[in-house]
């Protein structure tokens, strides 16, 4: 233990050691040098706004430039971390009406350039350096055009210069999404500079994103929903990049463009609900569905399990099931650990949900978030089946991860079935746990079955099973405490167990990013027997 506390000691002095001389090195003006020479100094391509409209928001009404307050916006020393990268990306460019003054917009960036030359830690961060440049050169309508010499030589220096950091620090940065942005801007760099550096860098390095981040189904390795619909928006929006400025579209781009569309339709597309697990998010898509039909991508699939999701559905109604094993610990940063936890919906209404995610790893509820009872699935002992462990970076990584095994998906006409288990309690209580969620369409009623299946290191412990409902689900226990009914805007439901003891406790919903709302969860609980133990329940519409 001694020898364990020694090593952990001297590793840190040293990871620390090697951080300061590499910041030391980051504001020396041998860097600075190094960086700021600069090839190509005309900014030739200007992209169409329309192309940024998959990763921009853009609001009817626009704002004018004329109403900031131009004087004092870098001065404001009280302001939040999370304000000071908005305000350093510069993405609030694309909220101005474009018919604003140049002038004011080109005096505001002019300032942040004279004071902003070399290398800052904190606004230099590769995924605000990176949307900073997506921002000046999309914009360059009022942030470039109609501007003075001077001021045009110094405008294209700084962003080549940036992007020239961008190469030399991106494969140090464990940033997974910074490095996808980071991608987007060496590439639109590369274009509208005509800089075959650039160009070439930004393509080799997406072609390693690629081959890094998926797995065989072409499936974010994260498992995270959210990433998916993130990877595909930057991955369009660099062909449409390419194809506006009559490049050739190298064939693997087109490939995972096709892969990834068709996990889209599986998980969206065709589903048009928001999914909580791992990491996402309520999101309405509409907008970027309406950017893929202006821009003819069609995606299709007919898949009912990809990615480690199980997804059935019919006219009425959608179920989806959790099925798949945990990612590895450099791709666990949205992770969740809740395996074989299942979503309903019924029409419009959502029956049964997951609690969702809060995002900011700098709070106690994104570990709560992360935990297996924030999930409808069971648990042992109210302790989660993998484990996190906080990074020096931050994020809340897997320490111990879990596998699923056993997997089969029966899907007819008039009966589906989705059978799947997992080990994530078999370590430390020595049991298996079997989910198998049967759904009948004829009577909409939906049958699951836990199974404990109990190995020689069994450990008798706590067990419950959650049942989470969306905040504004109404639920109430009958008379004779023997079934609960769950009341929706479309649907009324009735839950009921050959287990004794079930009941409704009030708990956190974090559907909506960074934002929790209580909600109410049904629950089974019991103790874990010796011999296997079936827990049986039923949902059925009333």
């Amino acid at each position: 233990m001694l020898l364990k506390n020694s090593f952990n000691f001297i590793y840190e002095f040293f990871y620390i050691f090697s951080k300061q001389i590499r910041q030391f090195y980051l504001n020396s003006s041998i860097y600075n040098k190094k960086i700021s020479k600069i090839d190509n100094k005309v900014l030739i391509y200007k992209p169409s706004l329309s192309i940024l409209s998959c990763i921009v928001k853009y609001e009817k009404k626009k704002n004018k430039i004329e109403n900031f307050n131009v004087n004092s916006i870098w001065e404001n020393k009280n302001i939040s971390d999370k304000d000071y990268k908005k305000i350093h990306s510069f993405y609030w460019l694309f909220t101005i009406d474009l018919k604003s003054s140049n002038a004011i917009t080109q005096s505001i960036i002019k300032n942040w350039i004279e004071n902003n030359q070399s290398y800052n830690p904190k606004n230099w961060e590769i995924d605000i350096l990176s949307k900073r440049i997506i921002a000046w050169i999309s914009n360059s309508k009022i942030t470039h055009d109609g501007s003075e010499s001077n001021y045009k030589i110094k405008f294209n220096e700084i962003i080549n210069k940036q992007v020239n950091h961008l190469i030399n620090e991106i494969n140090r940065s464990n940033l997974v999404d910074g490095k996808m942005i980071s991608c987007a801007a060496i590439t639109m760099s590369g274009i509208s500079y005509n800089n075959e550096k650039f160009l070439s860098y930004g393509l080799n390095l997406l072609k390693k994103i690629i081959d890094s981040s998926f797995d065989n189904q072409y499936f974010p390795k994260s498992r995270s929903l959210g990433q998916l619909v993130f990877y595909l928006k930057y991955f369009i929006l660099i062909r449409e990049l390419l194809k506006e400025s009559l490049h050739e579209i190298p064939e693997y781009l087109d490939e995972i463009i096709f892969y990834l569309g068709k996990t889209y339709n599986f998980s969206w597309g065709t589903v048009k609900k928001n999914l909580l697990f791992n990491g996402n998010h309520e999101d309405d898509l509409s907008d970027f569905d309406k950017y893929l039909d202006l821009h003819r991508y069609k995606f299709s699939s007919d898949n009912c399990e990809m990615g480690g999701y199980s997804i059935l559905k019919n006219k009425n109604i959608i179920i989806a099931m959790d099925t798949g094993s945990s990612p590895d610990k450099k791709y666990s940063e949205n992770y969740q650990s809740g395996p074989l936890s299942f979503e309903i919906f019924f029409k419009d209404s959502k029956l049964i949900s997951n609690s969702g995610y809060f995002q900011d790893y700098h709070h106690q509820l994104n570990r709560i978030s992360k935990s297996t009872a924030a999930h409808s699935t069971l648990i042992l002992n109210n302790s989660s089946a993998c484990t996190f462990k906080k990074t020096k970076k931050g994020p809340n990584l897997i320490y111990r991860g879990l596998k699923t095994l056993n997997k089969n998906i029966v899907y007819e006409k008039n009966y589906w079935c989705i059978k799947c288990s997992h080990d994530g309690y078999l370590s430390d209580y020595g049991v298996i746990h079997e989910r198998i969620l049967e759904f009948y369409p004829e009577t909409n009623k939906i049958v699951g079955k836990d199974k404990l299946i109990k190995k020689k290191n069994f450990k008798s412990s706590n067990f419950e099973i959650r049942f989470h409902m969306m905040p504004d689900t109404k639920v109430t226990k009958t008379q004779n405490n023997r079934a609960i009914l769950i009341e929706l805007e479309n649907s009324g439901w009735r839950f009921n167990s050959n287990h004794g003891s079930i009941g409704v406790e009030t708990g956190l919903y974090f559907g909506k990013k960074n934002i929790f709302n209580e909600n109410q969860n049904i629950f089974i609980s019991g103790i874990t027997q010796k011999d296997d133990q079936l827990i049986e329940w039923e949902i059925s519409k009333i």
